[in-house]
């Protein structure tokens, strides 16, 4: 039998989904296949509306092997399980003569744990366990949460949390739910048949294709037990997310309010002695972090490492006496036994890790508003650790003993991949060496046409942006073009009180365009109010640069307010830059510029999201025309017709709106 053609199925597969065939999707498709072939690494550009999933995905299931699909966001995974597999499947099967099997797996506290539900939970501060159903009023919130959780778990076939319409509190979810250190496993658990995650796992094991997030991924390279099924070929969508959620996942955090919880869960399951070691400990710990300041700490200071070193020696003891001890008084002594080391671990292994000194992590001290009330007196400081760099972690463990594709609308960043490659840790494109994975970039560009759809204006007429300066000419032009647009606005912004202030003049400015702002809703209501007024405009921070997917008329001017370049006081970013010119390389391009064209290029793939779209990306910050980093940041964005006119761009926004008004006639 002759094996068919990847043209035929691809074909097959976008006429299933009701799609049309695009050329970047064809040049795609025939990379990624290649790329599997020869077991190298692909890092493929592709723009908005090239079909990017049915382009990894349609190679992947025509070469048979298990295959795992990470991307970082809810929606897309949704996407890829609700939508694109079962119809590609579908599509593909007649001509593949197989079936293949796909499931979604997720981290264990994403499922609904019936253990807790039936069982309770451990409690803190009492023997025993507390049952949240009996605790929490009928009529609260929270009740009403709990009630639903329970009618759905006999209903549920995933008890997937993301299944349950409308959804409930973190606080309820909390309730119903456990990490996979406090979990029993299934062999200890009463419940062990029945769960929910287990069911997960299993379904995975026997899939050929395997949907996940970044996260779960990151814990699959990083702890070192595999999480993941065995897999041949590793797709990582929204790849350009990778590194800062396997940054995030390998951040260790101690607060003292974490570390009191741990000394509560212990206390009533170790002798005495022990549990004062801990309790003391806790105190020292607490002491020292009532004077913390907000930053790094080049060197640990010797306060800070005496109350850390307690903390560890103590800590340890607790968990030799807990793995030893058995108290036969204590209601569901398993589970109540299991929180407590889960608690007791994570503090050990923090306090352990900033004791060691790595001189590949980072350490700092952040400080938060407490939110009010004795109860979150402990709220305001926290200490953390990360890693300065995950390529190398990402070297070893992503792009070995597998054939890996990275795929997104932004990698390719001042006109090259090297930049996010090495974030990555790969060496730069046609590097070759013993150890050095094989790897090449492609840009399969987009089926929109730019010069044509969208303007980028600079203001290059205002003054240049600083921290203490109030920006009153900023808003000024805003006004002017939020007006010229007739609404239609989203605008990011690099920082939430620029936001705010913003929304708060233009609201009394403009009052005939509502201002939504991101926080006074949720954002899937605020991005569904925002689509469906055209004189509506959305103004937010960080979640927005790209999470919003609004074609038409009502998204027809993207406005950043500044380049986005991390903060100079960010630990961890600062560190990074150091790091780089310390190794004699260019730290504020390597980090600092990376950073903010990376968001800049995703913020103004918000502006066209269909071909018919029309519309300017205006940023507000002179030094995207004056400064000499202006020209890469510029040659990561969209190939927009580029002005610094300001008149002409407010002719053309006028237009766009008559011709969208005239159009919706």
């Amino acid at each position: 039998m002759t094996k068919p053609s990847l043209p035929d199925l691809l074909h097959a597969a976008v006429s299933a989904v009701g799609g049309t065939e695009r050329p970047g999707q064809v040049a795609m498709a025939e990379a990624v296949a290649e790329a599997i072939d020869d077991s190298s690494h692909l890092l493929v550009q592709a723009g908005t509306g090239t079909g990017k999933s049915l382009g990894y995905l349609v190679p992947a299931l025509a070469q048979g092997e298990r295959v795992v699909v990470a991307t970082a966001t809810l929606a897309l995974q949704r996407q890829l399980v609700e939508r694109d597999l079962p119809r590609t499947v579908d599509a593909l099967h007649p001509q593949l003569r197989r079936r293949p099997q796909f499931a979604m797996l997720k981290g264990r506290s994403n499922y609904l744990c019936l253990h807790r539900l039936h069982e309770g939970v451990p409690q803190d501060e009492e023997e025993g366990l507390f049952d949240p159903f009996e605790a929490a009023a009928p009529t609260s919130k929270l009740g009403q949460d709990l009630m639903r959780l329970r009618d759905w778990s006999d209903e549920t076939e995933t008890g997937d949390r993301d299944d349950l319409t409308p959804g409930v509190s973190d606080r309820a979810w909390a309730q119903v739910s456990v990490s996979s250190r406090e979990c029993l496993g299934a062999s200890k658990c009463a419940y062990g048949a029945e769960c929910f995650a287990e069911a997960a796992r299993e379904r995975a094991k026997l899939a050929d294709v395997v949907v996940t997030n970044h996260a779960l991924l990151a814990i699959d390279a990083i702890e070192g037990a595999p999480v993941l099924p065995q897999h041949e070929v590793l797709i990582v969508d929204e790849a350009h997310e990778l590194v800062s959620r396997v940054t995030g996942v390998a951040t260790g955090e101690l607060t003292p309010g974490q570390v009191n919880r741990a000394v509560r869960r212990s206390a009533k399951l170790v002798d005495e002695k022990i549990a004062d070691q801990l309790q003391t400990a806790a105190e020292g710990f607490e002491r020292v972090m009532e004077l913390a300041l907000p930053g790094r700490l080049e060197k640990v200071p010797e306060d800070l490492a005496y109350a850390l070193m307690a903390l560890r020696d103590a800590a340890r003891a607790v968990i030799t006496a807990l793995g030893s001890t058995r108290d036969r008084s204590v209601q569901d002594e398993d589970a109540v036994r299991k929180q407590a080391m889960a608690s007791v671990e994570t503090v050990h292994g923090v306090a352990e890790r900033i004791t060691q000194g790595s001189e590949y992590d980072v350490v700092w001290y952040e400080r938060h508003e407490p939110r009010g009330g004795a109860a979150y007196r402990h709220s305001g400081a926290s200490l953390r650790v990360a890693p300065l760099s995950v390529s190398g972690l990402l070297r070893e463990k992503l792009f070995t003993e597998r054939s890996v594709v990275l795929a997104s609308a932004t990698l390719k960043l001042g006109g090259d991949f090297n930049g996010v490659g090495a974030s990555l840790g790969l060496a730069p494109e046609g590097t070759t060496g013993d150890d050095l994975p094989v790897w090449k970039g492609i840009d399969v560009g987009s089926p929109f046409d730019y010069p044509r759809q969208g303007i980028l204006y600079v203001a290059k007429h205002l003054a240049q942006p600083t921290r203490d300066r109030e920006r009153s000419d900023m808003l000024d032009e805003l006004t002017e073009l939020m007006q010229a647009a007739g609404g239609r606005t989203l605008g990011l912004f690099s920082s939430m009180r620029a936001a705010q202030q913003a929304a708060e003049v233009l609201r009394t400015r403009v009052p005939e365009l509502p201002i939504l702002l991101q926080g006074e809703d949720t954002l899937g209501e605020l991005i569904k109010n925002f689509a469906a007024d055209p004189k509506t405009c959305l103004f937010g921070t960080l979640s927005l640069w790209q999470g919003v997917d609004v074609p038409g008329p009502s998204c027809q001017l993207v406005v950043m307010d500044k380049i986005p370049f991390p903060r100079p006081d960010d630990p961890l970013m600062s560190a990074r830059q150091k790091a780089v010119e310390e190794a004699g390389g260019n730290g504020f391009m390597a980090v600092a510029a990376t950073h903010a064209a990376l968001l800049m290029a995703q913020g103004a793939g918000r502006l066209v999201r269909a071909t018919g779209d029309r519309g300017v990306v205006a940023v507000l910050d002179p030094r995207l025309a004056t400064a000499r980093y202006g020209s890469y940041l510029k040659a990561s964005l969209p190939d927009f017709w580029y002005t610094t006119d300001r008149n002409q761009v407010r002719k053309s926004l006028a237009a766009i709106d008559a011709a969208s008004k005239a159009a919706s006639v």
